[in-house]
């Protein structure tokens, strides 16, 4: 066991370091191309080390991608998956070509807006979205109607819908009218439509939803469609313990 001790299958190797997805990683290795330490590996499941061993494809030495966290204003009317079988607009094409390989931590639906991070770090996104780890995600919410103080206690102390417990941290009144009622609400888990479902399950239509925080991340002043690249002081603030 000690000897294998930090060792991975090549296929997961390059995905980890950011050089190539497990698809190619098989292609590349059943056609002959690939080299581990100068010798050929046709075999994708083959153990390696990835901080420690070569890899190259025709002769030309595999790097590991930089490590690369976008925050971005999610716009309404895009999808948050890198392609579509419905046809429509993806983050992705409002991305540049050099950030086509980053991926979404966790998901935000089509209508919902704001803050999106975006990264090829694949440890930092699974532990954001982990819900051991409870990073609070903070929403601005409006919904249409009046909510009463007795609807806001059943939200808050958390509603079963379809089975499946939904219970934001907390939820805070801001204002209300009887055409619509604002709100802040946290989460610290990721579960599908979430705030949707418990304003349905009290009779109240989400019309507009719009992430505002992820953990210390903050959406600022940056515009729906724009992004901004953090730094690796900021990312290192949040990167889960070795």
């Amino acid at each position: 066991m000690e000897r294998n001790k930090g060792k991975v299958p090549l296929e997961r190797a390059l995905s980890k370091l950011g050089a190539a997805s497990r698809s190619q990683t098989r292609d590349w290795a059943m056609t002959g191309r690939l080299k581990v330490n100068g010798r050929t590996v046709t075999d994708p499941q083959f153990m390696v080390t990835p901080e420690t061993d070569r890899f190259s494809v025709d002769g030309k030495p595999l790097v590991k991608d930089p490590s690369i966290t976008l925050l971005f204003n999610k716009p309404g009317a895009v999808v948050t998956t890198r392609s579509d079988e419905k046809g429509r607009r993806t983050v992705f094409d409002l991305l540049p070509p050099e950030f086509q390989k980053l991926h979404a931590v966790g998901r935000l639906d089509m209508a919902t807006t704001g803050l999106l991070l975006l990264t090829n770090d694949t440890r930092l996104s699974a532990w954001l979205t982990d819900p051991v780890n409870a990073i609070v995600r903070v929403y601005s919410v409006t919904v249409k109607g009046c909510v009463t103080p007795e609807e806001l206690a059943k939200v808050s102390a958390g509603i079963l819908d379809e089975g499946e417990l939904l219970k934001p941290s907390t939820v805070t009144l801001r204002k209300a009218s009887n055409r619509e009622t604002h709100l802040m609400v946290e989460l610290t888990e990721g579960k599908n439509r979430e705030i949707r479902r418990l304003f349905a399950a009290i009779g109240h239509e989400v019309s507009a939803l719009k992430r505002i925080s992820f953990g210390n991340f903050k959406l600022e002043d940056l515009q729906p469609g724009e992004y901004r690249r953090l730094s690796a002081e900021e990312v290192q603030r949040v990167r889960p313990p070795r």
